[in-house]
């Protein structure tokens, strides 16, 4: 029996399908119309070095379009889109210090990494592979920057001087934030960047205050003349722009509390600037304790005082910690002043911010709830707090260790099991406190911050 010879007609592809041919080089060319941009159909044409190839190739685009995924539209490279992204885009949206930090990812990372390349044809092996490298290249060969010196790399002797975990992250998010707008405009179908993982850089570990070593410093910066700016910055959390940038007309000594809302940086154009705060949960009201308030009250006198001895010199800012002429203090020289603070109490060296974390880690400890804690710092979910603040002390080791003791040493001490039928089921406290124990639960959490506030010798407000 003879099997039949298909048509003529059946031979063709059906409507939709697109063309199929070889090229006189010798290449296969597939050409279809598909889905782009503004919900148009577009002729897309590819290419392989056989059928097989060239139609496997059309065949996925023609997939995607059917799923409504557009085709990319941009035949620019990866520079012109960066740049465009950058001048356009993001000076808009982040502050001037961010688009500074952008702007030197994109200008020495990713542009000598991957600007040559067509937008359109980017690929996650490409970004990995871009990425991989990043991890393990020497800067100094990178960037020739010892060409003109004539040592180090440049006599082949590498540093093998590379960038750090947080910064590849720090790339590799600006990569991704600029292909994510990329493909809202309808330029690319998909965020090729999202579809690579990066390692999580390792926490940078902070050595926070003990409560004797808090106490030590307060009673070593009692003569300072910031004395008050240590105080609000160990018994509040206050950053430290934020306390640089916090005005009288923010403070209501009579009634205890002060409005955060502003914060003081160097931008590269316009030096010391007063800033709004970087989200809406750092901007709070806060209250102040009886020695906050105490020692803001001083320092207001004290600065009346410099006003009257600088005459025409005062520059009124309305800042509450400024230089003896009125005018924003450094947070550089802040900084340096701190050490000199550390250096004359003989206490370990510390950054500012940890006198942050010491709050934080000392209420810890004094077990206040997170959401608390949250609130005092200014975060702007609780899970920041959570993975800040996940580290167990030592202290608190013991303490766990002793209660799990405490509860095996209660009871009958004999080795001997019990009798048959002499087991009792183990009775749990309820998972969820009845209404009238709900008066207890805050008796107890008020103990607890009274225990914390006994402990840095802090009066409770």
């Amino acid at each position: 029996m003879t099997t039949p010879r298909p048509s003529r007609r059946s031979r063709f592809r059906a409507n939709g399908d697109g063309t199929i041919y070889q090229r006189k080089d010798g290449r296969w060319e597939a050409a279809g119309y598909v889905l782009a941009p503004g919900n148009i159909r577009k002729r897309v044409r590819v290419y392989g070095a056989s059928r097989k190839d060239a139609l496997g190739k059309l065949t996925e685009k023609i997939a995607a379009s059917n799923l409504g995924l557009p085709v990319a539209a941009s035949d620019s490279t990866v520079t012109d889109y960066l740049t465009y992204w950058l001048n356009g885009i993001a000076v808009h949206q982040v502050r001037e210090n961010t688009y500074a930090r952008y702007a030197s990812c994109i200008r020495l990372h990713l542009i000598p990494g991957l600007g040559a390349k067509k937008l359109a044809r980017l690929t996650a092996r490409d970004v990995r592979t871009f990425l991989d490298h990043l991890r393990v290249a020497c800067q100094c060969c990178t960037q020739g920057r010892d060409t003109h010196r004539r040592s180090c790399c440049a006599i082949e002797q590498c540093c093998n001087k590379r960038l750090s975990p947080l910064t590849v992250t720090c790339v590799h998010s600006v990569l991704k934030s600029a292909l994510e707008h990329a493909v809202r405009e309808d330029d690319l179908p998909r965020n090729v960047a999202r579809n690579v993982k990066t390692p999580a850089p390792r926490p940078r570990r902070f050595k926070p205050f003990t409560a004797s070593e808090a106490r030590l410093f307060l009673q070593a910066a009692s003569g300072d003349r910031l004395h008050a700016l240590y105080e609000l910055a160990l018994r509040r959390g206050l950053r430290k722009g934020e306390l640089l940038g916090l005005h009288w007309q923010d403070l209501y000594l009579d009634s205890g509390t002060a409005t955060i809302h502003r914060s003081l940086q160097r931008t590269h154009t316009g030096g010391l600037t007063i800033l709004h705060t970087k989200t809406r949960a750092s901007e709070r009201r806060i209250a102040l304790p009886t020695e906050c308030i105490k020692s803001l009250k001083i320092h207001r006198e004290r600065q009346q005082d410099e006003g009257q001895a600088a005459g025409s010199g005062w520059a009124d800012n309305g800042l509450v910690f400024a230089t003896p002429t009125g005018s924003p203090l450094d947070p550089t020289n802040l900084t340096r002043r701190f050490r000199r603070l550390l250096d004359h109490a003989g206490l370990r060296v510390v950054r500012f911010h940890d006198l942050r974390h010491s709050t934080a880690t000392l209420l810890l400890e004094q077990g206040i709830d997170l959401v608390v804690i949250k609130e005092l710092l200014g975060h702007a979910h609780i899970g920041v707090t959570a993975g800040v603040y996940a580290h167990v002390r030592l202290r608190l080791q013991h303490q766990a260790i002793d209660t799990l003791g405490s509860l095996l040493a209660e009871g009958d001490d004999s080795d001997e099991p019990p009798p048959s039928g002499s087991h009792r089921p183990l009775t749990l406290p309820s998972a969820l406190p009845s209404q009238d124990a709900r008066p207890l639960r805050r008796s107890f959490r008020r103990g607890l911050f009274d225990l914390f506030s006994r402990a840095m010798e802090i009066p409770c407000y």
